[in-house]
């Protein structure tokens, strides 16, 4: 299903304004909600790790936020995007656009909440650790992971037609992530040999890669910078493809 550009970027904007009014609908803090979630998530982590177990990383509230708002982007912009086709079968059915907009909308409305949270952060980082030129690289490591994120959505949008099943694969791939990247603790913790299960893991990266631009204050390690690119690449490729070789089949399953 093909449409103009000019039309795919109308339809584009118009599912994003969807997502958020269904989202914030009937709320009377609207927005705000996105902020609340990985605040109450960042308080009750510092006081179990500060207060209890008595972690002694310095600016823990900010290195927690830091794995959160990541970690909360792909979890929810994943889950959500790869919902998308099911929850639109009457559009898909009916108006004819390049459908692959249904998973990107998601989690460009999800990046938007993303950035929202990560000015939250970056007022927090100024006021603390201060500003460094280092910042400079943030937007690029903001951009490689909507790429990654776009690219599993596409993937996991296109199964859930056939295989509903996806949906649960989902949630239990967070539940284990949420352990398998380094959140709540440093990745100087990790013992060497598992080393390299983080560094497979692009969600690890960009935590990594966030916490050395803001909390550090140095560049990227360009070789962590670099798989996180052809990751987040590869990913939107695999995703686009995939999408687009089972997407005529659409609505004989929905």
């Amino acid at each position: 299903m093909t449409s103009s550009s000019p039309d795919s970027l109308l339809i584009l904007r118009s599912l994003i304004s969807k997502d958020f009014k269904v989202r914030y609908r009937n709320m009377s803090l609207g927005i705000f909600w996105s902020l609340v979630n990985p605040l109450v998530m960042m308080g009750v982590l510092t006081f179990c790790f500060t207060r209890i177990l008595k972690n002694d990383q310095p600016y823990f509230p900010l290195f927690v936020l830091m794995g959160l708002l990541p970690f909360n982007f792909f979890t929810l912009a994943w889950a959500s995007g790869a919902n998308s086709v099911i929850e639109n079968t009457a559009l898909v059915k009916k108006v004819p656009f390049r459908r692959e907009l249904l998973p990107i909308s998601v989690v460009l409305a999800n990046a938007l909440h993303y950035v929202i949270q990560l000015v939250l952060l970056l007022l927090g980082v100024c006021f603390t650790v201060g500003v460094s030129t280092s910042w400079a690289w943030l937007p690029l490591v903001l951009l490689l992971q909507i790429v990654f994120v776009c690219g599993m959505a596409l993937l996991f949008s296109a199964l859930d037609v056939y295989f509903r099943d996806t949906r649960y694969i989902i949630e239990s791939t967070n539940l284990v992530m949420f352990w398998l990247v380094p959140i709540f603790y440093s990745f100087e913790n990790v013992a060497p040999q598992y080393a390299w299960i983080y560094e497979l893991n692009p969600i690890a990266a960009v935590i990594l890669l966030t916490r050395t631009i803001l909390l550090d204050g140095v560049s990227p390690n360009p070789a962590t910078l670099g798989k996180l690119a052809a990751v987040s690449v590869g990913a939107l490729l695999v995703g686009g493809v995939v999408f687009r070789r089972i997407e005529r089949n659409f609505t004989d399953y929905l």
